[in-house]
């Protein structure tokens, strides 16, 4: 399957241009938030134009699957799970 640049819709904050810029390129939204701002800094507002234009141009997730929800959501667990869970970590407390 071919990787696309889309807007991520788990972790955004305006847009979730950043944070799907993150996830192609498979790094944290939250280092890639600090990498714009400091850009920002130095290059004097330059990158918030770069940021319109993004905004503008890359497209939205089709299903709202993303690569930071399938490689990050904790799995779910049936109430048959959840029940066995509970009596061992019952168990294991019982030794004190």
């Amino acid at each position: 399957m071919r990787k696309r640049l889309t807007k991520s819709h788990t972790n955004r904050m305006l847009t979730g241009t950043i944070a799907g810029i993150a996830e192609y390129f498979e790094i944290d939204p939250t280092i890639a938030r600090v990498i714009f701002v400091f850009l920002n800094f130095i290059l004097a507002g330059t990158p918030i134009l770069l940021y319109i234009l993004l905004v503008l141009i890359i497209p939205k997730a089709n299903n709202g699957e993303s690569a930071y929800r399938e490689n990050y959501e904790r799995p779910r667990r049936t109430k048959a799970q959840r029940r066995r869970a509970d009596i061992e970590e019952e168990e294991n407390w019982s030794d004190f």
